[in-house]
C-alpha cells in the first residue's frame, strides 16, 4: 500500500475543511487518518478514513476503506447517546452524506463503539486522486455531523 495516501488526505483536509468548525486536528498513519476538532489529544468522537480487512467487511474480496464518523467511548451508553443525537437529525445530514452511510456498530472488535460511516469495497489505494476523494468525502461527514455532535 502507498504509505503517503493518508498524509496526502491530511494535506487535502487542511485546505478544504471549513475554518468555522474550530481547530482541525489530525493523525495520519499508514492505514488511516483520524480527524477531530479542539484539543490536541484525539477525542472519542471523531472522523476516520481507514483500511479495514475483508473479515470485517465480508462483501469485500481483499479490503475496504471505511470513511465516516466514530464514537469510541468506553461505555456503550455514551456512544448510544451520541448516535441518538445524530439519528434525531437524520433527515438533515442525509441530504449531505447520502444513503451510503450506515448507522451501525463499529467495524471490528470493539463491540461498544458506534459509527456513521460507509465502506468502499476493494479500492485501488494507488489510484491518482484517491486522497482528495477521501478528503472530500470526510468533509461531507464533518460538515453534516460536527454541528450535531458539538453544537457551537
Amino acid at each position: 500500500m502507498e504509505s503517503s495516501l493518508f498524509p496526502e488526505v491530511g494535506d487535502a483536509l487542511r485546505g478544504i475543511v471549513p475554518a468555522d468548525l474550530g481547530v482541525l486536528r489530525l493523525r495520519a498513519h499508514r492505514y488511516g487518518i483520524k480527524v477531530w476538532f479542539g484539543p490536541e489529544k484525539a477525542t472519542k468522537e471523531h472522523y476516520e478514513a481507514q483500511v479495514v480487512g475483508a473479515r470485517d467487511v465480508p462483501a469485500a474480496r481483499t479490503l475496504a476503506l471505511e470513511v465516516g464518523f466514530h464514537s469510541e467511548h468506553s461505555k456503550p451508553a455514551a456512544n448510544d447517546e451520541v448516535i441518538a443525537r445524530i439519528v434525531a437529525h437524520e433527515k438533515q445530514w442525509r441530504r449531505e452524506v447520502g444513503t451510503e452511510a450506515e448507522v451501525a456498530p463499529f467495524l471490528g472488535r470493539a463491540e461498544n463503539w458506534r459509527r456513521v460511516s460507509e465502506t468502499w469495497l476493494d479500492p485501488d489505494l494507488t489510484e491518482p486522486g484517491l486522497a482528495f476523494e477521501i478528503a472530500s468525502r470526510l468533509v461531507d461527514y464533518i460538515t453534516a455531523i460536527e454541528p450535531l455532535v458539538h453544537p457551537g
